[in-house]
């Protein structure tokens, strides 16, 4: 149980990062959110009620993300789950757009560990968020295939740098999260029955399968410097 622990989940407003702090919170836990928008944030706080607080914060500007760790004090678990991503063909697709991907999931994953790493207690963790594109090369994903990866290092490298706080990252499959939320519902369903029907594990994800994979991180106290795949089998497809 997390009774007396204070966790930070930025991206904790929608999708994997508002189902972990659902989660921590039922353990007992002190949440605090983060995210870009405002309305989000207040629709999620309002959901997790006293035990959540509540941030905007825009990952990519590096003095917000300094800032930030200063105003919300020590921490117990940081978990970095907010991204957006994208993709398309690699010739077609504009640099700037992919420049856009870096700065996103990337800078501002390293943004949060390099500021927020001096507030975490004794026995504090950083969880990290790649992606199977990194592990599985796909047409279309050459960016952010690129920056998963480059995520999956930096979370291992961190592991030996910050030692004794134990860094992990977790890299997920095609998850069935409110990301997808603007695609027409027939295509997003056709996509999901493609992609259930080449997966070992014969089904989607959901947010609540990353999550439990976020809060065995948190709890395992002698797991450091791993990747761990929560995409039902899709990079071995």
């Amino acid at each position: 149980m997390l009774q007396s622990q204070r966790i930070a989940i930025i991206g904790g407003s929608s999708g994997i990062g508002l189902e972990t702090a659902r989660q921590v919170i039922e353990q007992g836990a002190e949440v605090v959110i983060a995210s870009r928008s405002e309305a989000k944030l207040q629709a999620a706080a309002n959901q997790l009620g006293p035990a959540a607080s509540a941030y905007v914060l825009d990952t990519t500007d590096e003095e917000q993300v300094k800032l930030f760790f200063e105003k919300v004090g020590d921490l117990n678990h940081l978990i970095v789950s907010a991204a957006e991503t994208s993709g398309g063909s690699f010739l077609q697709t504009e640099s700037a757009r992919s420049r856009e991907l870096f700065e996103n999931k990337f800078w501002g994953q390293y943004y949060a560990a390099k500021y927020g790493a001096a507030k975490l207690a004794d026995g504090g963790s950083i969880t990290l968020f790649s992606g199977v594109a990194a592990y599985k090369a796909m047409a279309g994903s050459a960016a952010l295939g690129a920056v998963n990866a480059a995520v999956s290092n930096l979370g291992q490298t961190l592991a030996l740098e910050l030692a004794p706080i134990r860094v992990n990252v977790v890299s997920p499959g095609i998850i069935d999260t409110p990301s997808r939320s603007k695609m027409p519902e027939d295509a997003r369903n056709q996509l999901y029955h493609a992609v259930a029907g080449k997966l070992p594990a014969k089904r989607i994800g959901s947010a609540s399968d990353v999550a439990l994979c976020v809060l065995y991180l948190i709890h395992n106290s002698f797991v450091t410097g791993t990747v761990q795949h929560v995409d039902g089998g899709h990079r071995l497809t």
